[in-house]
């Protein structure tokens, strides 16, 4: 039954979408160590000035995507075995794919295009009892998604 919320917009059992609701691919395969996935753009827009005190118009400039995937050790280890010296940032680059699966069924996929890992380090403490790993995205640009 859909419950209607008062903004109007109706959700399936009331429920909105969370992170078991998210499935990650790299390079085009699920990843089920993953504990974080940030990404993001911006754009320039800067106000562009004529007569008068106020902008007479706006312009847009470069768009920056930057990305950042949270994974444990072993799937690290995984994504090293595919570079030929070890080193994440000799890899091809990789495209990384989110997927929101939402009890409503209105699958939502953004896809971070071209992205070159830029960082690969490991942080150990006394107590711990896993690794997870940090990896910063260099992304080309992100195509966000539509409803499918």
């Amino acid at each position: 039954m859909a419950t209607v919320i008062n903004n109007g917009v109706p959700l399936v059992n009331g429920m909105l979408v969370a992170w078991a609701d998210i499935v990650v691919l790299v390079g085009g395969v699920p990843v089920t160590g993953i504990v974080g996935v940030e990404y993001s753009d911006e754009q320039e827009i800067v106000n562009k000035w004529g007569a008068g005190r106020h902008p007479v118009g706006r312009a847009k400039g470069r768009i920056t995507p930057a990305a950042k995937l949270i994974l444990y050790q072993e799937e690290v280890q995984a994504l090293q075995a595919q570079s030929p010296n070890g080193r994440l940032q000799d890899l091809p680059p990789i495209e990384i794919q989110v997927s929101y699966l939402p009890d409503s069924g209105i699958v939502v996929t953004d896809k971070i295009r071209n992205c070159h890992i830029s960082s690969n380090a490991r942080k150990w403490k006394e107590g711990y009892t896993g690794q997870e790993v940090e990896l910063v995205l260099v992304p080309s640009h992100i195509e966000w998604g539509k409803a499918a």
